[in-house]
């Protein structure tokens, strides 16, 4: 008795947890340096935006070339790096066969806006940032120009770069207005970059130059050991990091405070500043939020009337039992709703369906549990032993048919990732995430809250409240 308890204390414990995610309206969750942002996210045929489908032009690729995995990946990343800068953080790329890329706008609709960003230059520049650095993020003006070649600045630039290369004080930020930052070399004279880890277990990016950037990075960290090197892609700096010995064996590391993802996704940019792949827009198209939205109401409006159907089916039907198993499916679904907005899956109709899918064989558990149950009261065993026989005998078929649909996902999964079809993927998701919620309402809350409440039933009434 004390087990079971403890189990609904469990089972309350993340009933709260969930509900409290699920809240319209929640600032999220930060703690130290995770943050958590738990809105739903919305996919684009429930809020309306763009999908944009890209191919390989051939027409730009050199003679005899050919297009790997591994570039249209790096492509893929880039192309998303590029257009978080357009404030949609949903923005989702998927490499779709060996030769497109699909991307997907929620919320954006202007065509010429996320055309323009994806056909971005990409230019990659190391800046000469002296003791006072810019700030991550800021745009700056450098003396790289339009035609690629590096400049000299301007004298009035020239003496603004001196005053800061010999200001002796505590690194701050600097202006970046009228300032032009001398380009040292660009990313063409970078050989090869990839990620590793320091002394101390932290990502790190080493990167390796061409003989002629290992001459020109040589010449100048050698009279630059102390002083900031900004990475600059686009004009915007991407990451600052001090110059602490002189390189002139051609190679060397970029340390910060850099996660794993952080790390791939600087040394991404590095080793490609531009596309690695010339890429055409073959394909646009609008979803309109108005669409979007009537199809989200009719879904919520679908929903709760199959809802309220199932609801009295099981209660007149299996009764006292029929009543757990509905306290037991709403708990499953806001579980899995809050599972939804933490990791965070985009919620589409496809995503729904796959959903209400699991949900359906969430309650299907429910019902194999109680039937084998009225057969065994109906074999003279008490309720206890009814209880524990229904749920060991329907185990079987419950698990075996979740592994099935977990499998079925899988490979539905794969499908769409494999040939962009974010429909099949969307809906494989959230039903393996649903099954998965299910097996453990099945296993842990029905079993719980069924061995709860027949410790308040009179035995000798047991027909009446199980119907058996």
């Amino acid at each position: 008795m004390n087990r079971r308890y403890i189990n609904l204390i469990i089972i309350l414990i993340l009933l709260a947890i969930a509900i409290w995610i699920d809240l319209p309206g929640n600032a999220g969750i930060k703690i130290g340096d995770f943050k958590r942002d738990l809105k739903t996210v919305l996919g684009l045929d429930l809020q309306g935006g763009m999908q944009v489908l890209l191919e390989v032009d051939d027409e730009k690729l050199p003679a005899g070339s050919t297009i790997t995995a591994e570039q249209l990946e790096d492509a893929k990343q880039i192309l998303e790096n590029r257009s978080n800068g357009l404030g949609v953080s949903e923005v989702v790329f998927q490499v779709a066969g060996s030769r497109r890329i699909l991307g997907e706008f929620p919320g954006l609709t202007n065509t010429e806006e996320v055309i323009a960003v994806l056909k971005e230059t990409g230019q990659l520049e190391f800046v000469d940032m002296g003791s006072t650095p810019v700030q991550e993020g800021s745009l700056i003006k450098t003396s790289l120009g339009q035609t690629g070649q590096v400049e000299q600045p301007t004298p009035e630039a020239a003496t603004t770069q001196t005053e800061a290369t010999s200001n002796d004080t505590q690194p701050t930020p600097a202006p970046t207005e009228d300032k032009i930052w001398t380009t040292v070399m660009t990313g063409t004279d970078l050989k090869t970059v990839s990620v590793t880890t320091n002394n101390l277990g932290k990502p790190v990016v080493a990167f390796e130059l061409t003989a002629q950037g290992q001459k020109i990075f040589a010449d100048f960290t050698t009279k630059n050991v102390g002083k900031y090197l900004g990475i600059v892609l686009d004009k915007k700096v991407i990451s600052v990091p001090v110059i602490n010995s002189a390189i002139t064996e051609g190679s060397g590391v970029i340390e910060g405070n850099f996660t794993v993802d952080q790390a791939n996704a600087l040394a991404i940019q590095l080793r490609y500043g531009s596309l690695p792949v010339p890429l055409k827009v073959v394909e646009s198209r609008v979803i309109g939020p108005t669409l979007g939205q009537d199809s989200l109401n009719k879904s919520m409006i679908a929903g709760l009337i199959g809802f309220a159907i199932v609801t009295l089916f099981m209660i007149i039907y299996y009764r006292l039992p029929g009543v757990v198993a509905i306290l037991a499916i709403l708990n499953y679904a806001l579980l899995t709703l809050a599972i939804f907005k933490l990791i965070p899956v985009t919620l589409t109709l496809a995503g729904i369906a796959g959903f209400l899918l699991s949900t359906g064989g969430a309650l299907d558990a429910n019902i194999l549990i109680f039937e084998r149950l009225k057969e065994e009261l109906r074999n003279g065993r008490t309720l206890q032993q009814s209880v524990d026989l229904g749920w060991k005998r329907a185990w079987p078929s419950i698990r075996d048919s979740n592994i099935a649909t977990i499998i079925t996902s899988v490979i539905l999964y794969w499908f769409g990732s494999t040939f962009g079809a974010t429909i099949v993927k969307g809906f494989a998701v959230t039903l393996a995430l649903g099954v998965a919620v299910s097996l453990l309402s099945a296993i842990f809350v029905t079993r719980t809250l069924l061995n709860i409440v027949i410790d308040f039933i009179n035995p000798a009434n047991h027909r009446q409240w199980f119907g058996a």
